[in-house]
C-alpha cells in the first residue's frame, strides 16, 4: 500500500504536535510507559469483582516494578513519576493510586530523608513490602499540621511509642490493609519528647504481614468509594513501639544518641512541610494523571462521534453525529483545553525541576515554582473533570457502561481533585500569597492594554494579564474596605475575587505556554493547527471576561460584538482536524481496543451468539 501525500502530511503534523504535548524526549521519557500499557497484563479485565480488580492492581504494580531499571531512580525523578501517572492513569486508576503512593510519597520520602541513616530499603525496592503514606486523619485533612497521632520518645527503650488518642485522630484513606501483600507505612505523628511537642514528623511503621495487621495496629476498610477499587482504610495505633531510627529526621529535626531533640528550624510548621515535601511532586503527578485521562476520553469521544451514524437531513443519507455543530463544538473546545492542560503541566514541571535545588539563592524561585505547581494542579484537574464529563455526555449511555472506560475516569477525576491537597485549599493558599505579593494600587489602563487586534497573540496575552491584575485589584480593594474584625473577616471579603485572580493566573500561564509552543514549531500545518487551538483557548477566556475588558477600555464595542463569530470560525477550523489532533495523543491501539466505543465495530460488543438473527443468518447461508 502506498501512502498518499495527504496521509504523510497528516502523520508529520501529528508527530510534531506529539512533541508539543510530550516534549522532545518522548521515546525515553514516555516510551517505556506507553509500551507497558500496551502489553497483555494491562488489558481491561472483564467481569471481575471489586476485590479481584484490587488484586489485579497490585499484580500490575509488581509487573511495573519488575520493568524498572531502578525503583529508587524512578522514585526520585519527578519527570519519570509524572510520565508514569500520565500513561497508567487512563488504564487503571487503582494501580495509579497505589503506585503513586508507593513510589512518590513512600519511597520518595524515605530517599529524601535517607541522610546518614542508610536504611535497608530492599524490601520496598523489590516490592516484598508495599509502602503507604498515613498523614490525613478523620478530623485533619488540609490542616494536616494539626494531626493528633502522637509519637512519644521513650528514653528507656530509645524509641517512639505511637498512639491514636481519639476517633478523630484515626488515619483516613490510605491503602493500609493486607490486600496486595505486607504493608509498611510512613505515619505522620506529633513528636513528643520530655513533655515538649516538637511538631509533626514521619515515622516508618510496619503495618501488616501477608494476612493480618501487626500487634497494636488496627486497620478497618472504609466503605467503597466511587471509581476503581482501592483498599482505603481507617488506621489507628495502640501504644505501638518503633526504634529511634524509624523517625525520618534531618536538619529539620532529629533525636540524637543522647536522646535529645535538635532542629535547625525553630518553626514547627516548617518542620512539617519539610517532612511532607513529596506532596509537591504528588501534585505534579496528579496533574499528569488528569491530563492523561482527559486525553483518553477525548480520543474515545472523537472516534465514537465519527462512527456513530444518525439520520441526516434526508432519511437515506445518515451522517456521523460529530458532523453536527452541537456535537463537534464542545469537542473542539475540549481539544483546545486539553492542549492547554498539557502545556501548563509541562511548564509547571519544568519550573519545578529548574528550582529544585536548595539554599537561600533558590528559595524565592523555589517558592514561586511550588506555587505554580499548586495552581496548575487545581486548574488542570478541574478542567479535566469538565472535559471528561463533556466527553461522557457526547457518548451518551454507552459511556456510562464500565466496559467503555469513561465511568472510572469520571470518578477518578474527583479523586485527583482532592488528592495531594484539595483544590480549593491549595488555590486559597496561592491566592493569599499572590494577593500580598501584588502591587498595592490598582493598575490603570495603559497603552499596552488598549484595544489591539484579536488575531494578535501578543494582544491576547496582554488581555490575559489585565484580567489577572483586575481580579487581584478587586481583592485588595475588598480587603481594605472590610470591617476590621480580624484577619478571617478581611480574608473572607477578599477571597472571592482573589480566587478568580488565581484562575486568571492559571489561564495566563497556559496561554503563555501555548504562545511559546507555537513559536517553537516550524511553519506548516502543525503550527497552523496549534495556532488555531491557541486562539480558540485565548478567545474563549477573553469572551468570558469581555464585560470587564470593555469597561476598562481594553476592548471596543465592535470587538466584543465580533467575538462570537470569531470563536465560531475557530471551532469549525479545529473541528475539521480533530482526528489528526487525537493522533498526536499517541494512545496505543491496544488500549483503545479495550474500550468498545472507540472502534467502528462497537456494536459487535453487544452481539448475542444465540439471538434469532444468528439463526436467520445461518439459514440464509444454507439456502
Amino acid at each position: 500500500m502506498t501512502a498518499t501525500i495527504d496521509s504523510i502530511v497528516t502523520e508529520a503534523t501529528a508527530d510534531l504536535l506529539k512533541g508539543v504535548l510530550f516534549g522532545g524526549n518522548f521515546h525515553q521519557e514516555h516510551g517505556p510507559w506507553r509500551q507497558l500499557i500496551s502489553t497483555d497484563p494491562f488489558r481491561r479485565p472483564v467481569d471481575r469483582t471489586p476485590d479481584e480488580r484490587l488484586s489485579l492492581a497490585y499484580e500490575r504494580l509488581r509487573i511495573l516494578n519488575s520493568t524498572l531499571d531502578s525503583a529508587a531512580g524512578t522514585a526520585t525523578d519527578p519527570r519519570a513519576l509524572a510520565a508514569l501517572h500520565e500513561w497508567i492513569g487512563p488504564v487503571d486508576p487503582a494501580l495509579t493510586t497505589v503506585a503513586g503512593i508507593h513510589y512518590n510519597l513512600f519511597l520518595g520520602s524515605l530517599l529524601d530523608h535517607d541522610g546518614d541513616t542508610r536504611r535497608d530499603l530492599s524490601d520496598f525496592l523489590r516490592l516484598r513490602r508495599v509502602g503507604t503514606f498515613l498523614c490525613t486523619e478523620v478530623a485533619h485533612g488540609n490542616d494536616a499540621v494539626a494531626v493528633e497521632t502522637t509519637a512519644t520518645y521513650d528514653r528507656a527503650r530509645d524509641g517512639f511509642v505511637l498512639h491514636t488518642p481519639h476517633p478523630g485522630a484515626q488515619k483516613f484513606m490510605p491503602n493500609a490493609s493486607p490486600a496486595g501483600g505486607p504493608k509498611t507505612g510512613l505515619v505522620a505523628a506529633r513528636l513528643l519528647a520530655d513533655g515538649t511537642d516538637h511538631g509533626v514528623f514521619l515515622f516508618l511503621v510496619p503495618l501488616t504481614d501477608e494476612l493480618r495487621t501487626l500487634p497494636g495496629v488496627r486497620v478497618r476498610r472504609l466503605p467503597a468509594r466511587l471509581g476503581s477499587p482501592v483498599d482505603h482504610c481507617l488506621t489507628s495505633f495502640d501504644q505501638v513501639f518503633v526504634e529511634r531510627e524509624a523517625l525520618l529526621g534531618g536538619e529539620h529535626g532529629q533525636v540524637g544518641d543522647n536522646g535529645e531533640f535538635t532542629s535547625a528550624m525553630g518553626n514547627r510548621r516548617r518542620r512539617f512541610l519539610t517532612s511532607i515535601g513529596r506532596v509537591t511532586v504528588g501534585k505534579i503527578s496528579m496533574s499528569a494523571c488528569a491530563v492523561g485521562a482527559a486525553r483518553a476520553t477525548l480520543a474515545v469521544a472523537v472516534r465514537y462521534g465519527g462512527h456513530r451514524y444518525i439520520s441526516g437531513p434526508r432519511a437515506t443519507q445518515p451522517v456521523p453525529v460529530i458532523a453536527h455543530r452541537s456535537h463537534h463544538g464542545p469537542l473542539a473546545e475540549a481539544m483546545a483545553t486539553v492542549f492547554a492542560m498539557s502545556l501548563l503541566h509541562r511548564r509547571a514541571l519544568d519550573r519545578w525541576e529548574a528550582q529544585a535545588g536548595t539554599g537561600p539563592a533558590t528559595a524565592t524561585g523555589r517558592a514561586e515554582a511550588e506555587r505554580l505547581v499548586a495552581v496548575a494542579k487545581g486548574w488542570i484537574t478541574w478542567r479535566a473533570r469538565a472535559v471528561i464529563v463533556e466527553c461522557r455526555e457526547r457518548c451518551g449511555a454507552q459511556a456510562l457502561l464500565e466496559n467503555n472506560g469513561m465511568a472510572d475516569l469520571v470518578a477518578g477525576a474527583e479523586g485527583v481533585i482532592t488528592a495531594e491537597g484539595d483544590n480549593m485549599a491549595i488555590h486559597a493558599k496561592a491566592a493569599a500569597e499572590m494577593l500580598f505579593a501584588a502591587p498595592q494600587t490598582p493598575q490603570e489602563s495603559t497603552p499596552d492594554a488598549a484595544p489591539g487586534d484579536l488575531a494578535d497573540p501578543r494582544f491576547l496575552g496582554r488581555l490575559h494579564a489585565h484580567v489577572e491584575d483586575l481580579w487581584f485589584a478587586r481583592a485588595r480593594a475588598r480587603m481594605s474596605g472590610a470591617r476590621n474584625d480580624g484577619p478571617l473577616d478581611r480574608w473572607n471579603a477578599a477571597s472571592g475575587p482573589a480566587l478568580r485572580g488565581v484562575e486568571a493566573h492559571a489561564h495566563r500561564q497556559a496561554a503563555e505556554a501555548y504562545a511559546d509552543a507555537v513559536a517553537d514549531l516550524p511553519e506548516g500545518p502543525a503550527r497552523d493547527r496549534l495556532a488555531e487551538l491557541q486562539r480558540l483557548f485565548a478567545l474563549r477566556w477573553v469572551d468570558r471576561n469581555s464585560g470587564d475588558l470593555l469597561a476598562a477600555g481594553c476592548l471596543t464595542n465592535d470587538q466584543v460584538n465580533a467575538l462570537p463569530d470569531v470563536v465560531e470560525r475557530l471551532i469549525a477550523d479545529v473541528a475539521a482536524h480533530l482526528p489528526t489532533l487525537i493522533e498526536s495523543f499517541a494512545l496505543p491501539e491496544q488500549v483503545l481496543a479495550d474500550w468498545p466505543i472507540a472502534g467502528a465495530d462497537y456494536a459487535d460488543a453487544y452481539d448475542d451468539p444465540e439471538a434469532p438473527w444468528q439463526t436467520a443468518a445461518g439459514t440464509e447461508g444454507e439456502r
